[in-house]
């Protein structure tokens, strides 16, 4: 029923006017990606893939040629990659249970959770563990988002101050507004709202910074990712499941979209997680399909 309604949904949206470049990444003899569950680019136009396989963090050149792997032995299930306004990198893992940030040369300056324990922030009295982080997303002044709960883990975010403070957290499961079930991807908009993609209550959801619900609005299938465009004024989404990679305005209403299920160009076991480089070119993790692909404006 899930997929019958999206295809509806989706059959009367204009075709994202991009297309596929052939596979750009140059991987070492002996070397493959594994399920590729994240991707970000760094300001110089480097690519970062993060890939649940022993290399875990590779970074390419903008033509696709392999340079170095970082965080080599501290991931067990890699999942969210974010870099922040330094070019910091931001990783989740939702085995380990942790969040990890590291300069931009793969050095480790924070570790956020206990590894391999998961505890549910109201039991530890205060926070001290996650229980499965997906994702995180950045404030204005430095504070971050992180969303938990993957499938066993509770399912909320939590809010942290730039230097690692616990500040406050809301949701809960459930399909009543402000709670969520797998709170997959979160995205904060030039006005601080904070948009979350409700993943298997096929929603997105908005709220203020402090976690006051604003709105949300439905999206049928598995909205996994979100991106923000460089006008600001738009938003890049992956769909998941559907393969569809989608373009939004600013109150979440689908403008136009492309790709699908499959194995082929342009087409998605599961667009996980993706991001856009500068001239907005797009980038998929696909965890299914154990690759990475680019799309560019036609």
């Amino acid at each position: 029923m899930v997929q019958a309604a999206t295809i509806a949904v989706q059959q009367n949206v204009p075709e994202l006017n991009y297309k596929v470049v052939p596979d750009i990444f140059q991987l070492p003899e002996g070397v493959n990606f594994g399920p590729c569950s994240a991707v970000a680019v760094r300001s110089n136009g480097n690519i970062l893939v993060f890939s649940r396989n022993e290399h875990a963090l590779m970074e390419f050149n903008p033509q696709g040629m392999y340079l170095r792997s970082l965080g080599r032995g501290v991931f067990d299930n890699p999942h969210g990659l974010r870099l922040d306004a330094q070019g910091n990198i931001w990783t989740t893992d939702t085995v380990a249970h942790i969040v990890v940030k590291m300069n931009a040369e793969g050095r480790i300056l924070m570790v956020l959770g206990v590894k391999g324990r998961a505890t549910d922030w109201h039991q530890a009295g205060h926070l001290r563990c996650f229980n499965e982080p997906n994702d995180i997303a950045f404030g204005p002044k430095g504070e971050f988002y992180v969303t938990q709960g993957h499938g066993k883990g509770e399912s909320r975010v939590l809010k942290f101050a730039a230097d690692g403070t616990f500040l406050t957290t809301w949701g809960g499961e459930g399909k009543e507004a402000g709670q969520f079930n797998q709170p997959h991807a979160v995205l904060v908009d030039p006005k601080g709202q904070v948009i979350i993609a409700d993943r298997s209550n096929q929603r997105l959801q908005v709220f203020d910074a402090e976690g006051k619900f604003l709105r949300e609005k439905a999206h049928p299938g598995t909205p996994c990712g979100l991106c923000l465009m460089s006008d600001s004024k738009h938003i890049m989404m992956a769909h998941g499941h559907t393969g569809r990679i989608m373009k939004l305005d600013m109150d979440l209403n689908l403008l136009a979209a492309t790709g699908g299920q499959g194995k082929g160009p342009n087409q998605y076991g599961e667009a996980h997680y993706l991001a856009l480089d500068a001239q907005d070119n797009i980038y998929v993790a696909d965890s299914l399909n154990w690759n990475v692909q680019k799309l560019v404006k036609a």
